[in-house]
Parts: structure tokens; sequence; C-alpha cells
């Protein structure tokens, strides 16, 4: 799994959040309402790659665009640029001449599967690939995603997600020892899609 699709897929997971149907004082229910209520959600983020074989993480820098009803852009700025973008058609890339749809592989398919699900919404699909554990309030909450799947075990042992209003913060823990930090900051629910926006969505 590419580290790309590795982004993709924890960013998308913020789109939808399945229910449970235990009450709780704050539960996934309340969650997945709370977060798939914005249309559109702009921010920058921060990325940490944090390898065993270096001393320091590689660090980048970017801006995002979460659209409920079309997808994700994951416009990387420093230290290189490059956008990508990922719709229920699959995974894009831009180059000089447009968007490129990035080649399905086996295990590509399977990373496609799983962020249609999350973008349609669909529970049982992520149920089915997640075992899911939430703590605290609405202003300050961390979900815990442990992968069921045989494919996913084999990539992560786990992915963090704490936030508030919106999602804050996302870590990647994968299973030889890696990490990826996520840290999304200014973010905002305010702002409708641009026309660029929904160019590149409907290109």
């Amino acid at each position: 799994m590419t580290l790309c699709k590795r982004l993709l897929l924890a960013c998308l997971l913020l789109l939808a959040v399945p229910p449970m149907t235990q009450a709780q004082d704050f539960d996934l229910q309340r969650l997945s309402e709370q977060l798939s209520r914005p249309e559109v959600i702009h921010g920058r983020f921060i990325q940490e790659k944090h390898l065993r074989a270096l001393p320091q993480p590689l660090t980048s820098k970017g801006q995002f665009v979460l659209a409920r009803q079309h997808g994700l852009l994951w416009l990387l700025q420093t230290p290189l640029q490059q956008d990508y973008r990922i719709t229920p058609k699959g995974i894009a890339r831009r180059d000089a001449e447009g968007w490129q749809m990035l080649p399905g592989k086996s295990a590509g398919a399977e990373h496609n599967r799983l962020f249609l699900a999350v973008l349609q919404g669909d529970s049982s699909g992520l149920q089915r690939d997640f075992e899911l554990r939430l703590q605290g309030t609405a202003q300050d909450w961390h979900l815990q995603l442990l992968p069921r799947s045989l494919l996913l075990q084999q990539i992560f042992t786990r992915i963090d997600i704490d936030g508030g209003a919106l999602v804050q913060r996302i870590e990647l823990l994968e299973t030889q020892g890696d990490r990826t930090l996520l840290i999304m900051q200014d973010s905002t629910s305010n702002q409708p899609l641009s026309d660029l926006e929904r160019h590149d969505f409907a290109e």
C-alpha cells in the first residue's frame, strides 16, 4: 500500500463513521452525525512520516479539500508539489496533461473498495474491516480503528483519530514499526467548493 493511499484512507475515514446501536452519552452514532454534517471541509495539514531507519521524520505540508458528495483533494506543497484526488471512480494524480487515474492492482482494488465503502457511508463494509473504539465527548474525542481483515492487519496495527467539532489528528501505526502522523490545521467547514475545486472533482 503506497503512502499516498495510506493518507487517503485515513482522511476518507473522516467522511463516514458507522453507527452503533447501543446508547451512550457520546457514541459512534453521534460522532457520525457530527462529522457528516459539513458538506465541505478545507484545511492545511502537516504530515510526519516516522521511519525506523531514519533519526528524524520526513515532513511534508499542504492543503486538503474534503467534500462529502465528491471525495478528497490532497494537495502536497512541500517539499514537492503533487496533487491527488480520490472519488468513487478511484485515485488520480495530476500531471501536465491533467488528472490521470492510477492503475489498479490486486491490493489497490481492495483499498479502493474500502475507500468507496467510506465515501458511500457503507457502515457494514467499514465495520467488517475495522473494530471501532470511541472515547471522550463531542468536543474532545478519540477514535481507535483496529483492522479486522487480514489485508489491513498486514499493513496497520491500528489507526488513531482525535478531534472535536472536526478531526484534528490522525496517526497510522504500521506493523513493521513505521508510523505516519497527520496534523490537520485551520480546518473550516464554512466555505463551499470553489469553481476550480468543482472542476477538479468533475474532470
